[in-house]
């Protein structure tokens, strides 16, 4: 039987059916993918064979995936979700506050992947007027890039039919740090979810995870959403570092004008990011997104 992985529990696997009956499965432990090395060898929006047992017998070619570091397994990959359209990554200045690094990193693997991305900036019944000027520039930056970017306050649902317009028949994947508010957008969106909403640490001014493993839900016959536990930081896997910076559109359309074919755009003469970002005309946020990236690679931390 064919069907559709809509759930990750962890050992077991909810898995949608074409008549649209769910069944719980689970995958022997001598499954594996092969030429990935993964925390689990099938992930929400997979395609899948099962049998009358309840096991994953199969799993059909991905058109994509995206992954991250797990916490605990530097040599592995934790795949967030496959067969995606787009994915949301929503963000806030404020209450809590995402770092730039986490936004270029998570902006990095989509494009690694060749998955767009949407930036949704929410909270923005919390900004004062010297907030919305700091956003408004930082929507300039990544709309400058090229990324579609939109403002919400999933809260009072300022900006959510925007969100929905963007939705309708692709199969999106909505992820960002704990506490941005991913539960309260898909409670807008999506009917009778029932998603559970935390509160922000008072300590760090961070999210508390209120969702513990990866869900896909139905919005209509041809759009879903996916949901993924919060995400406290985003280490880069499965990249060498010639590679990087193909992954910051911007890096890399000024690194066409660069004198050395291999330049690292650290230190090379003739180096026109460097240049660019010098003038101003790559932010300075990015290029150290990029080095950062550099240097956890160079140091092997996430190899």
């Amino acid at each position: 039987m064919t069907g559709l992985i809509i759930k990750n529990t962890g050992s077991d696997y909810v898995v949608r059916s074409s008549d649209g009956s769910n069944s719980v499965c689970r995958v022997k432990g001598s499954f594996r993918i092969k030429g990935i090395k993964s925390t689990s060898p099938v992930t929400v929006g997979d395609r899948v064979e099962f049998d009358d047992t309840g096991y994953i017998t199969e799993l059909h070619e991905r058109k994509n995936y995206i992954v991250r570091k797990p916490t605990n397994l530097s040599k592995q990959l934790h795949i967030i979700a496959a067969n995606l359209d787009q994915a949301i990554l929503v963000v806030t200045i404020k209450n809590p506050t995402t770092s730039t690094t986490f936004i270029d990193r998570f902006l990095a693997t989509a494009e690694a992947y060749h998955i767009p991305t949407i930036l949704v900036f929410n909270k923005i019944d919390l900004l004062n007027a010297e907030d919305e000027s700091y956003l408004n520039a930082f929507i300039h930056l990544y709309e400058s890039i090229g990324y579609q970017c939109l403002k919400m306050s999933a809260a009072n649902g300022d900006g959510i039919s925007a969100l929905q317009a963007q939705l309708a028949g692709k199969i999106s994947l909505l992820s960002g740090n704990s506490g941005v508010g991913k539960s309260t957008i898909i409670n807008q969106i999506v009917p009778n979810s029932s998603a559970k909403t935390g509160e922000i640490s008072n300590s760090h001014h961070k999210g508390m995870h209120t969702t513990t493993f990866s869900e896909m839900y139905e919005i209509s016959t041809d759009t879903f959403l996916i949901d993924t536990p919060g995400i406290k930081g985003f280490g880069m896997v499965d990249m060498n570092e010639e590679e990087i910076g193909h992954f910051f559109r911007d890096i890399f359309e000024a690194s066409k004008n660069c004198r050395f074919n291999n330049c690292s755009h650290r230190h090379e003469p003739g180096c026109a990011v460097l240049q660019a970002v010098n003038e101003h005309r790559i932010a300075t946020s990015r290029y150290e997104s990029y080095l950062s990236i550099l240097e956890d690679i160079t140091e092997g931390k996430y190899r």
